[in-house]
């Protein structure tokens, strides 16, 4: 699998940030979820499956990409 960088909000040059892949799909960069209450409320979590959380400002990027990409946008 290949990622190509979608963008990040982070001054400091580290997560969170946005990957598009060349599956067509996405990958996150950000923290993975550790709190087990958190973990207790997911459905069908695979083994090979985790949680990341990101921050809401990096949803423009996935949605700028979509709509570019698989909208005709």
């Amino acid at each position: 699998m290949r990622l190509r960088f979608l963008g990040t909000d982070s001054n400091q040059g580290t997560c969170p940030a946005m990957y598009a892949t060349d599956r067509g799909t996405y990958v996150v960069q950000g923290k993975v979820v550790t709190d087990t209450t958190a973990l207790g409320d997911v459905r069908d979590l695979a083994g090979d499956e985790t949680l990341v959380e990101i921050d809401p400002s990096l949803v423009r990027h996935l949605i700028e990409h979509y709509q570019e990409h698989h909208q005709g946008g």
